[in-house]
């Protein structure tokens, strides 16, 4: 826990280090994968009890409550931080009360921010080792398979599941629907946008463990297209009572990773020949 006593001066000397590390960060546009993320916006929203969403159209980002604090997955770009300190905001909760943020992998339009919203909330952040060195950033929590972390009334485990970045963290954690818990995860890197035969095989196995990995009931995706975030939420802003909760899907959950490794198979027979 960060310091339950904290002083009006600590909190002036914080966002004046946070005025400075934004004026210093240059402003990024397109990423290597495509599209310029950082010019977009998007409305936070509910989707359980416990977990909002706070990214943008493109990019995921995350928060997760808890009966001691707050949790965010996921930071998008530096030039997007002032949008996810917002939506913290606009689901009617303060920044000030984070105190972990864990990072999927290392690619910018995840990590990015990472430096910026632990300056303007004093949270730890949380990476593997990989994915620290691939940034950049000055190391603060390295995250190990395995781990686990808990704040309050929430347990989140964590996985390496190398592939799309060689450290990619992936993690599970409860989801409350009312009286129901469901077990939500995160596969944190799932693109195939890297090449070679090493990393495919590294990206397949990764696959195939979360594949053995029983009862995963809701698919919480860093891109929202992935897992059909938004077309959930807007079927969950349609729920009667009674009706089943959009986003809980184990089937789908299951199916996805199936075709994550049809599609990884693929990618394997061309980094073979193309090494041959």
């Amino acid at each position: 826990m960060k310091d339950a006593i904290r002083t009006t001066a600590t909190r002036v000397g914080r966002l004046g280090r946070l005025a400075l590390v934004l004026a210093l960060a240059a402003p990024v546009g397109a990423s290597a994968q495509g599209g310029d993320f950082t010019a977009q916006t998007r409305d936070a929203f509910r989707i359980f009890d416990n977990l909002y969403y706070i990214g943008v159209d493109l990019v995921s980002a995350y928060l997760v409550t808890t009966s001691e604090g707050l949790i965010v997955i996921d930071t998008l770009f530096a030039a997007s931080s002032d949008t996810l300190l917002d939506n913290i905001r606009a689901v009617g909760f303060d920044p000030d009360d984070v105190e972990y943020i864990f990072v999927s992998h290392g690619h910018g339009d995840h990590a990015q921010g990472a430096p910026l919203l632990k300056e303007a909330t004093g949270a730890r952040v949380g990476m593997t080792a990989e994915d620290w060195d691939m940034t950049g950033q000055t190391r603060d929590m390295v995250m190990t398979d395995g781990q686990t972390v808990t704040l309050g009334d929430t347990t989140f485990t964590f996985y390496v599941t190398p592939g799309h970045t060689p450290g990619v963290l992936s993690m599970a954690f409860p989801v409350r629907d009312g009286e129901r818990t469901h077990n939500a995860f995160m596969f944190g890197g799932m693109g195939l946008n890297f090449s070679g035969v090493d990393r495919t095989e590294m990206y397949i196995d990764s696959v195939r463990r979360v594949r053995q990995m029983d009862g995963i009931e809701v698919n919480v995706t860093n891109h929202e297209g992935a897992g059909q975030i938004f077309a959930r939420a807007d079927r969950l802003a349609d729920r009667a009572t009674g009706d089943p909760h959009p986003f809980v899907d184990p089937d789908g959950f299951y199916a996805w990773l199936d075709t994550l490794e049809a599609n990884a198979q693929v990618k394997l027979k061309e980094e073979r020949a193309t090494a041959n």
